[in-house]
């Protein structure tokens, strides 16, 4: 059995978050483990309140997954505090599996999720350990200081975050118009990445689904190209089957494969 730990925030509604992540690695045949790093009082359209867990209950979660069930391929997601991100470096710290991180800022609603302190604490200890950086254009700008919006632009913003240590980045295009084009700087050349844009609203927990899918398929043994692009496949479909569920921006449709094949097996 293939396995993968998400170490990331708790979102109550279902669409985005660890439960987002667990959604994605059991859609796609994978074991899923979770380490909670905030408890986060959200649904479609809006954040209401946040608790951090306790650093020490953080490092205790990651510690209890890793001494029992060693995963074959590591997810991070919203690191609530400068505390947290010492916390989780310091716990995988040494790692020999793949890690994405997913540099989680801002939530789908619109709120902000992080402070300066928590940024400079990211670039400074957690992005050297990582397998892959997957942030979006507005989280490229906040970790760079660059703007990302034109390719040259995005390029130049990839490679100065290739400078602050991970494997590599993807630079995720879905706020661009037009198509959604992602972007792969492996520190010597670009990959590109393009798929339709589907016209939907129903977008939340569209970054947690497609850094835990590059993750389940690391865990596969699948090199980081093939993970990205059978990722970026995997959402998309999601998206083309999100679920119009709230008031706000939907969940995605997580498990469609499986809805597909039992009705064609009909």
């Amino acid at each position: 059995m293939v396995t993968a730990l998400s170490i990331a925030g708790s979102d109550c509604s279902g669409g985005a978050g660890i439960q987002a992540d667990l959604k994605t690695f059991a859609a796609l045949g994978i074991y899923g483990m979770s380490a909670i790093t905030t408890v986060v009082a959200e649904n479609t359209h809006a954040v209401l309140c946040r608790q951090d867990i306790a650093p020490d209950v953080l490092a205790a979660q990651i510690e209890a997954v890793l001494d029992d069930i060693p995963p074959d391929a590591i997810k991070i997601g919203l690191l609530p505090s400068a505390a947290a991100v010492r916390t989780v470096a310091k716990a995988l710290r040494g790692c020999t599996v793949p890690v994405v991180l997913d540099p989680v800022m801002v939530a789908s609603a619109g709120q902000t999720l992080h402070g300066t302190d928590m940024l400079e604490a990211l670039k400074a200890e957690l992005l050297p350990l990582v397998t892959l950086i997957t942030p979006n254009l507005a989280e490229a700008s906040a970790l760079t200081g660059l703007p990302a919006e034109s390719r040259a632009q995005r390029e130049t913003a990839a490679r100065r975050l290739k400078g602050l240590g991970p494997g590599a980045v993807l630079l995720k295009g879905g706020h661009l118009d037009g198509a959604a084009e992602d972007l792969l700087f492996d520190g010597e050349c670009f990959t590109t990445f393009t798929r339709a844009r589907i016209d939907t609203k129903n977008t939340h927990g569209t970054g947690c689904t497609l850094s835990s899918a590059i993750a389940a398929y690391l865990a596969q043994g699948f090199e980081l190209p093939q993970a990205v692009e059978k990722a970026k496949a995997y959402i998309t479909g999601a998206i083309a089957h999100a679920l119009p569920l709230g008031r706000g921006a939907g969940p995605l449709g997580h498990f469609y494969q499986t809805t597909q094949r039992q009705e064609e097996g009909r």
